[in-house]
C-alpha cells in the first residue's frame, strides 16, 4: 500500500470519526393536554450555551451536536419550564410536552415594550393593569377612565373646569400635557382634545393598562416627559363574548355599555357601544352644577382578518360624541331668566380609524405597518366667548422586529402630524406640525440576573429642528424574588397653546405660539426601583415596590399675562424639578387582598422666588385596599388620603380622606353590584366655595377636592358566554 493509499483511508476514517462524534437533531416540542405544535418554544442546551426556536410545526433545529449526554431546558409563556436529559446519538425523534400553567404575574406580556417579554424580563419599570382590577374601576365608574387613573400610586386627575369636568392626567407632579395616552399603540387623544380625552374614553372594552413612568420617549416620541398610558383593547377569541353592563347612579347619571367579540376561521371582529347621560347635578345647593348636563354616546366596531396564522390584518373605527352644559342650574333647565345666565357648554366630536397589519417573516422577525387617521371638533360657549375649532392627527409606523436567545432588536420609522384649525376667532391660532421619527431598541441578557435596554431616537420636527433622545435600563434579578431597576432618558415637549393654565380661563384672550420667540420644553428623568416578593407563610404572600424618581424640565412652558390685559407664552428661565417616592405593598391571604401605597411628591417651580410647590400638588397621598374574592363574591373596601396643597395665590388647602365600598355577587348568567364611592361625602365645597359672585358672570376658584362628594351606584353585568362556575 503506498503513501497516497494509506492518506486516503486516514481522512475517510477522520470524516466518518467525525461525523461520529457531532449530530444534527430536530427537537419537537408539543403541548401535553392537546398534543398541539408550540411555535416559538426556546429550546437550551446548558452547558454548550446553544439554543433555538420553534417553527411552525414545532421542532427547533441543531446541528454539530456533539455525542453524550446534554442537560436542555425547554420553555414557552403560560406553560412550566421543563429541565431534562437527553442522549445521543439517538434513532428514535424527541418529542417533549410542556404542561400548561407557570408563574402567572411572569406570563404577563406588555405591549408598551414592543417585545414579546414578559414582565419579569423587562428591564424598563411597567405598571400593569389587568382585566380583573379594570373590572373594579368599570364598576365604580361605568362612564370614563378616570377612576382607573385616579386610584394610582403618584397619578393625580386634576380637574380644571367646575363647568365641563375637564380633567387632565398627572404622572408624578407634572401637568397632564407630559403625558401621552395611547389606545393600543396610537397617539389619538394629545393637543385640543387632550383635558376632555379622559371622561370620553369608556373601560369596558378595555384588557390592560400599561404605565410608564418617567421619560418613556424613544418608543412613542417627545410627548412622553411624565410618562405615558396604553390602554390595550379586547380582542376576539374563538368563544364568543358579550358583555352588558348597566349602571345608574343616586345623581341621576346613567350608563350602558355593550361588548361583542368572537373569532371564526379567518375572520374576527368586536364590536362597541356605550352610551352616558348625566343630569345636571348640584349636591350644595349654591345653584351651579358639580356634574354637568351629560349626554355622550361612543362606538368602536373592529374587524380582524387572519389569512394565515402568523400574519394579522385589522381595522378598527372610533366615534365619539360628547355634549356638555354645566352652570347655572335655572338656565340649564329652564333657560336664561334675570341674574341666571351663565352655562358653559362643550360639544365635541372624536372620529378615528387604525389600521394594523403584523406579520412573522418567522420564527424571531416580526414586520408590523400601521397608521391612524384622527379628527376631533369642539365648540365652547361662555356668555360672550365663543372657543371653537377642529384638529386633525395622522400617525403612521413601521417597525421591525427581531427576537434572539439573549437580545431582542425593535426598529423603527414613523410620521406623525397634527393640523388645528381654529374657528371665527380674531386672533390667529392656527397650528400645524409634522414630525419625522427614527427609533431603535435594544434588550440584552447579560446574564441570568443581569439584562440591559437601551434605545435612541431621533425626531426633526419642522420649525423645531433635531432632537436626540436616548434611554439605558439595567435590570437585576434574582431567584429570591428580588429585583431592580434602574433607568432614564431625555424628552421633549413642542409647544402648542393647550396648557392647563389655557384651559383654566378658557382660552379667553392666549396669545398664539410664537416660533421664533420660543424653544421646545427638553427634559431628563431617572427611576429608581426595588422588588421583593416571598411567601411569609403557606397562606399569606407579600410584596412591596419601592421606587424613587426625579424629572427635570427646561424651558417650561408658562402663560403669562401682559401689559395690555392679553395671556402670552413663555420659556422659563428655570428647571421645573419633580422628585419623590412611591410605595406599594401587597399582602394576600387566601381570598383576601390588602393593597397599601404612599406617594411623595415633590415638584419645584425653580423659576420662582424660593422655589415653591407647584400649586395643586399634594406632597403627601396614601391609600388603602382591602379586597375579598371567591367565585361568588368581590367585596372591596378603600380609603385614600390626600395632603395639604397650595393654591396660585400661595394660600394651603386643608388635607382631606376619601372612602369607597363596592359589593359584588356573581352568577351563572353575570353579576350585579352596588358602589358607594366617598360615602363620607367629601367635596370642596365643604371646605372653600366652588362659585365666587356675582351670580349673573361667577369667577371659579382652582380646583382641588372632588366636586360631586358622595355618589352611590347600583348596575348589572350580563354575560350570557361562560361563568358556569357560578351559583
Amino acid at each position: 500500500m503506498n503513501i497516497k493509499s494509506i492518506s486516503l483511508w486516514l481522512m475517510l476514517l477522520f470524516c466518518a470519526f467525525g461525523k461520529a462524534q457531532t449530530e444534527t437533531l430536530k427537537i419537537k416540542v408539543q403541548t401535553e393536554q392537546e398534543k398541539e405544535p408550540l411555535l416559538g418554544a426556546t429550546v437550551y442546551f446548558n452547558e454548550l450555551e446553544i439554543g433555538a426556536i420553534t417553527d411552525f410545526d414545532g421542532v427547533a433545529n441543531f446541528s454539530d451536536i456533539p455525542d453524550g449526554t446534554h442537560k436542555i431546558t425547554i420553555s414557552y409563556l403560560g406553560f412550566e419550564t421543563l429541565e431534562t436529559t437527553i442522549q445521543l446519538p439517538t434513532d428514535s425523534e424527541l418529542v417533549f410536552f410542556l404542561k400548561s400553567g407557570g408563574n402567572t404575574l411572569d406570563e404577563v406580556v406588555l405591549q408598551s415594550s414592543r417585545s414579546t417579554r414578559t414582565v419579569k424580563k423587562i428591564p424598563t419599570r411597567i405598571e400593569f393593569i389587568g382585566a380583573e382590577e379594570l373590572g373594579e374601576k368599570a364598576i365604580m365608574n361605568a362612564s370614563n377612565i378616570s377612576m382607573v387613573l385616579r386610584e394610582s400610586t403618584g397619578i393625580q386627575m386634576q380637574q380644571t373646569s367646575l363647568s365641563s369636568g375637564n380633567t387632565n392626567i398627572r404622572i408624578q407632579g407634572l401637568d397632564g400635557r407630559y403625558t401621552q395616552l395611547l389606545r393600543d399603540g396610537f397617539p389619538l387623544y394629545g393637543g385640543f382634545s387632550s383635558g376632555l380625552s379622559i371622561l370620553q374614553i369608556p373601560p369596558l372594552d378595555l384588557k390592560q393598562f400599561e404605565i410608564i413612568k418617567g421619560s418613556s420617549s424613544t418608543l412613542y416620541g417627545g410627548g412622553a416627559i411624565a410618562g405615558l398610558v396604553n390602554m390595550v383593547s379586547k380582542t376576539p377569541e374563538e368563544d364568543p363574548q358579550l358583555d352588558i353592563m348597566l349602571t345608574q347612579t343616586q345623581a341621576l347619571g346613567s350608563t350602558a355599555n355593550v361588548f361583542y367579540g368572537q373569532r371564526k376561521d379567518n375572520f374576527g371582529w368586536t364590536l362597541y357601544g356605550s352610551g352616558h347621560y348625566q343630569k345636571a347635578y348640584d349636591p350644595e345647593d349654591d345653584g351651579f352644577s358639580n356634574l354637568p348636563l351629560t349626554k355622550s354616546l361612543s362606538i368602536n366596531p373592529k374587524l380582524f382578518y387572519y389569512p394565515s396564522e402568523n400574519t394579522t390584518l385589522w381595522l378598527g373605527l372610533n366615534g365619539t360624541y360628547d355634549d356638555r352644559k354645566g352652570g347655572d342650574i335655572t338656565k340649564i333647565e329652564e333657560g336664561q331668566n334675570g341674574i341666571h345666565q351663565y352655562t358653559e357648554n362643550n360639544l365635541s366630536k372624536r372620529l378615528s380609524s387604525q389600521a394594523v397589519y403584523e406579520t412573522k417573516l418567522d420564527s424571531l422577525r416580526t414586520l408590523t405597518v400601521k397608521n391612524s387617521i384622527a379628527y376631533f371638533d369642539r365648540s365652547l360657549d361662555i356668555l360672550d366667548l365663543t372657543f371653537k375649532g377642529k384638529q386633525w392627527n395622522t400617525f403612521t409606523e413601521a417597525t421591525y422586529q427581531k427576537e434572539g436567545l439573549k437580545s431582542d432588536w425593535v426598529l423603527g420609522a414613523n410620521l406623525y402630524t397634527t393640523s388645528f384649525d381654529e374657528i371665527d376667532n380674531h386672533i390667529e391660532r392656527d397650528q400645524k406640525e409634522i414630525t419625522y421619527g427614527l427609533f431603535a431598541n435594544n434588550i440584552y441578557d447579560l446574564s441570568d440576573q443581569w439584562i440591559l435596554e437601551t434605545g435612541l431616537r431621533t425626531d426633526y420636527a419642522q420649525d423645531w429642528g433635531f432632537f436626540a433622545l436616548p434611554r439605558v435600563s439595567l435590570l437585576y434579578k434574582n431567584d429570591t424574588g428580588f429585583s431592580s431597576r434602574i433607568g432614564g432618558g431625555l424628552g421633549y415637549k413642542l409647544p402648542d397653546i393647550f396648557t392647563e393654565e389655557a384651559e383654566f380661563i378658557n382660552f379667553r384672550d392666549v396669545l398664539p405660539i410664537n416660533k421664533d420667540a420660543l424653544k421646545a420644553e427638553r427634559s431628563y428623568g431617572v427611576n429608581l426601583d426595588f422588588n421583593y416578593q416571598t411567601r411569609l407563610s403557606d397562606e399569606i404572600g407579600f410584596s412591596i415596590n419601592q421606587l424613587f424618581y426625579v424629572s427635570a424640565i427646561k424651558n417650561g412652558l408658562l402663560l403669562n399675562s401682559t401689559d395690555d390685559g392679553l395671556f402670552n407664552f413663555e420659556n422659563a428661565e428655570g428647571e421645573i424639578i419633580s422628585r419623590g417616592a412611591e410605595t406599594n405593598i401587597k399582602f394576600t391571604y387566601e381570598d383576601f387582598r390588602w393593597f397599601l401605597n404612599y406617594a411623595l411628591i415633590d415638584t419645584r417651580l425653580n423659576y420662582l422666588p424660593g422655589n415653591p410647590q407647584k400649586p395643586l400638588t399634594a406632597k403627601h397621598n396614601a391609600g388603602s385596599v382591602l379586597m375579598y374574592e371567591s367565585d361568588k363574591w368581590r367585596i372591596g373596601y378603600e380609603t385614600y388620603y390626600t395632603g395639604k396643597q397650595l393654591l396660585s395665590n400661595g394660600s394651603e388647602t386643608t388635607d382631606f380622606f376619601t372612602m369607597g365600598l363596592l359589593l359584588m355577587r356573581n352568577f351563572k348568567w353575570g353579576s350585579t353590584f352596588v358602589n358607594f364611592e366617598n360615602f363620607t361625602d367629601r367635596r370642596q365645597s365643604r371646605f372653600s366655595p366652588l362659585v365666587l359672585p356675582p351670580h349673573e358672570n361667577p369667577t371659579f376658584p382652582e380646583i382641588y377636592a372632588p366636586t360631586d362628594g358622595f355618589i352611590f351606584s347600583l348596575g348589572i353585568i350580563i354575560k350570557p358566554f361562560g361563568n358556569e362556575d357560578h351559583d
